[in-house]
C-alpha cells in the first residue's frame, strides 16, 4: 500500500508539472536497512542536558507494533506532535527532559482517548499533519518547559532565509538501524515554499508546510517525527517535523514541516494556548 501511495504522490506531482527528485514521505515510514561499516554521524550534533526542555520523546504502542516520535511542550497539559505519530496508536509514553533517551527525568503513558487529530489529516498527500496530546499536568524546570508559540500577526511571514533549530532522536544517518540513543540537533535554512515545490510539487508543498534545507547530508531522519523546529532569532515554535525525501535522508532534498501558525486558530480552540 505504500509503494502505491508513493507511486501516486509521484504521478499527481508529474501531472502539475513538476518531477520530483524524491515522492515525499514521512520518516515514520522509512524503511529499516542493514548497517553498513561505514555508519556515521550525519544529522547532527550531540545536545547539552537542558538544551532543549520542550523536546520530548514519544514512544507509541499499538497491536501491530511500536515507533518513536518526538513532540514540544506547548503547555503543562499540553504536547504538540504529527498526526502521523499518532496515527494508529493505541498509547503513548512521553519522555520529558532526556538528553540520553532511555533516562528521563519524568514519564507519562497516555491512551489514545486523550489524542487529538487533525480531523483533515491526510495520510496520502501528507496534509494537516498535526496532532495535540492531552497529558497530566507537568512542574516546569530547567530540563522540562514550554516551548513558545508564534504570535498571529506571524501568520504572513515566510521565514524565508531564516535560521531554525530541528531536535530529536531520530536515525543519525541512512544506514543506522535504529534511533539514537542521545538527542541530536542542528541548525537549518528555511527555504522558500516554491523552492520545496520544485521538488515535491505544490499538492505536498503548500502554503501550509515550511521546508528546510538539508546541505551535507545533515537532515531530520525517522524517529524525528513530529519533533520541534524552531527559530534561531526568538524561539518559537513554527515547524513540526512531517516528511523526507523517499530518496533517503541524506539526499540532499527539503524536508517539510507542517507549519504551525497556519493551525493556531485549531490549538487555542482545542487547549486554549
Amino acid at each position: 500500500m505504500k509503494v502505491f501511495v508513493v507511486l501516486a504522490l509521484a504521478i499527481a506531482s508529474v501531472s502539475a508539472g513538476v518531477l520530483p527528485q524524491g515522492a515525499p514521505m514521512h520518516p515514520r515510514d522509512m524503511p529499516a536497512v542493514a548497517a553498513t561499516i561505514e555508519g556515521r554521524i550525519t544529522n547532527g550534533k550531540t545536545a547539552a542536558p537542558g538544551q532543549f526542555p520542550y523536546q520530548v520523546g514519544l514512544s507509541f504502542g499499538s497491536s501491530s507494533g511500536s515507533w518513536w516520535c518526538g513532540g514540544s511542550i506547548i503547555a503543562t497539559r499540553w504536547v504538540l506532535t504529527a498526526a502521523h505519530c499518532t496515527d494508529g496508536a493505541s498509547d503513548v509514553t512521553i519522555t520529558y527532559g532526556a538528553t540520553v533517551r532511555n533516562i528521563a527525568k519524568l514519564t507519562h503513558k497516555v491512551p489514545s482517548s486523550k489524542f487529538i487529530q487533525h480531523a483533515s489529516y491526510n495520510s496520502a498527500i501528507l496534509r494537516n499533519d498535526i496532532s495535540l496530546i492531552e497529558t497530566p499536568a507537568v512542574s516546569f524546570t530547567a530540563d522540562i518547559n514550554k516551548v513558545k508559540l508564534p504570535v498571529m500577526a506571524d501568520s504572513y511571514s515566510t521565514y524565508d532565509g531564516q535560521e531554525a533549530i530541528a531536535s530529536g532522536w531520530g536515525k543519525i544517518s541512512d544506514s543506522a538501524t535504529g534511533v539514537a540513543s542521545t538527542l541530536q540537533y542542528d541548525i537549518f535554512k528555511i527555504v522558500s515554499v516554491s523552492t520545496c515545490q520544485s521538488t515535491y510539487g505544490s499538492l505536498i508543498a503548500s502554503s501550509r508546510v515550511i521546508c528546510i534545507a538539508t546541505p551535507n547530508k545533515i537532515s531530520t531522519c525517522n524517529g524525528d517525527s513530529g519533533g520541534p523546529l524552531v527559530l534561531v532569532s526568538n524561539k518559537e515554535l513554527v515547524g513540526v517535523t512531517s516528511f523526507v525525501s523517499s530518496a533517503g535522508c541524506e539526499s540532499g532534498a527539503p524536508a517539510g514541516f507542517t507549519r504551525v501558525t497556519s493551525y493556531l486558530d485549531w490549538i487555542r480552540d482545542i487547549t486554549g494556548v
